[in-house]
């Protein structure tokens, strides 16, 4: 079905405009543009259009465990406290939580989301009722003992039969996402790049995050794990890696001449004592495609991209020394353009002939005051009440800071998240 969207009188690049989105599509950018009647129609006066934000790496029903277990280390943090409670899910639980994690996502000014949860279908359905674009990952472990578990490979069919279901609307697709390589042996790791190279299907991975990986994939199999995922053919131009903290040269050239793109998690990383990420290394000089995400809500605690810009560019000015690394333009790129590249959307940036997702933010709050350096002004100095109004595939999915049924969703997910901690009983 077609639909379209006028919006008047925004500020782009400095000007007044108005924006023409038609099937999803920005057809025309101008001043003046006129339509015939019946066109939903915005007036952006005082607003500023820019580009909607894509978060690279999460785990959206995490929403439910935000403050569950805090203050850890990863390892103990994962296996004493988060896998346990996730034992406790069910599609219900996740459905819920993905809901809550993508009404947090609009107020912050993101349409899309790379997700690797367990009980994908409940993704699925969350994200297409609320009109977001999503890779989701069918997720896989195997206990590294080379046989992949029944339960997940019977969730991954359940997963595409649930995008099937959908229908076309070309917002939602699907990944690999096996979780990590120490949690999927190198058997399974060459099957799930069989099956991502027949589907030309991204494959999304946890990859080089601590220390620890690191060490124990070499004692394991004589290598980093960006050499293990190479050698099983995981590294292409379609793989996502999230974190990407502990690599060495040949880690990041093997990255560079594979075209696989990291997904930066700046706050997830410091929260859990990962490690710096070598910014200038890996981008600047490494000529790797980096982009950001926020990781899941137990780990960060929020879904915030403009976290994430701050944080990116200000630890990259720390660790190298020069304020002049990552400039707030590339960052907010990193956050918009270059992520809608590495899933293949053509979107994060306003011009004509790109996908109708967009933000409009207040030009009169405070911290877009004054207007010397719009993308200084978003990067260092925007939060989450900037945002107006979210426009994702050319439709309106927040305005004027509210999101449809936002309460009655809200309201559900805590009762979700009650009953999940009434069976979930934790001393953290």
């Amino acid at each position: 079905m077609s639909h379209s969207l006028l919006i008047r009188n925004a500020k782009l690049n400095g000007t007044l405009t108005d924006a023409l989105i038609v099937n999803g599509i920005f057809k025309t950018i101008a001043p003046g543009i006129t339509c015939s009647g019946g066109i939903p129609t915005i007036d952006a006066r005082g607003m500023v259009l820019a580009p909607a934000f894509y978060n690279g790496h999460t785990h959206a029903a995490m929403t439910l465990l935000r403050g569950y277990a805090d203050d850890m280390e990863l390892f103990s943090w994962l296996n004493d406290c988060i896998w346990p409670a996730e034992a406790k899910l069910d599609p219900d639980l996740v459905y819920h939580g993905t809901r809550l994690a993508i009404i947090e996502m609009l107020h912050t000014g993101t349409v899309f989301f790379n997700d690797m949860y367990w009980m994908a279908p409940a993704t699925v359905k969350a994200a297409n009722e609320m009109g977001v674009r999503a890779a989701i990952g069918r997720i896989f472990t195997d206990g590294n003992d080379g046989k992949l578990r029944t339960d997940m490979l019977e969730n991954a069919k359940q997963t595409e039969a649930a995008l099937a279901a959908c229908g076309n609307s070309g917002r939602l697709r699907l990944t690999y996402a096996p979780h990590a390589v120490y949690t999927v042996s190198p058997k399974s790791l060459e099957w799930v790049s069989e099956q991502a190279a027949r589907d030309c299907a991204i494959v999304h991975i946890h990859a080089s995050e601590t220390a620890k990986e690191v060490s124990d994939c070499i004692a394991a199999n004589g290598c980093s794990p960006i050499a293990l995922l190479d050698r099983c053919g995981i590294l292409n131009r379609n793989a996502i890696l999230a974190h990407g903290v502990h690599l060495d040269d040949n880690d990041i050239k093997l990255i560079r001449e594979s075209g696989a793109t990291i997904v930066h998690n700046p706050c997830s990383n410091y929260k859990l004592c990962s490690g710096q990420f070598h910014y200038r290394k890996v981008k600047e000089l490494g000529g790797c495609r980096v982009i950001l995400g926020t990781d899941g809500n137990a780990s960060n605690n929020n879904l915030s991209m403009f976290d994430e810009m701050k944080l990116a560019a200000l630890s990259a000015k720390l660790e190298s020394g020069d304020p002049s690394c990552a400039p707030a333009a590339d960052v907010w790129r990193m956050a918009t353009a270059d992520a809608a590249a590495a899933f293949g959307i053509k979107g994060g940036v306003i011009a004509e002939g790109y996908v109708g997702d967009a933000l409009l933010l207040d030009n009169s709050a405070v911290q877009m005051c004054p207007e010397y350096n719009l993308a200084a002004n978003v990067v260092y100095s925007c939060d989450t009440s900037c945002v107006d109004t979210v426009i994702c595939d050319g439709r309106v999915l927040m305005r004027h800071r509210r999101v449809e049924h936002e309460r009655e969703i809200i309201a559900a997910a805590q009762e979700a998240a009650s009953r999940f901690t009434a069976s979930s009983k934790h001393n953290y």
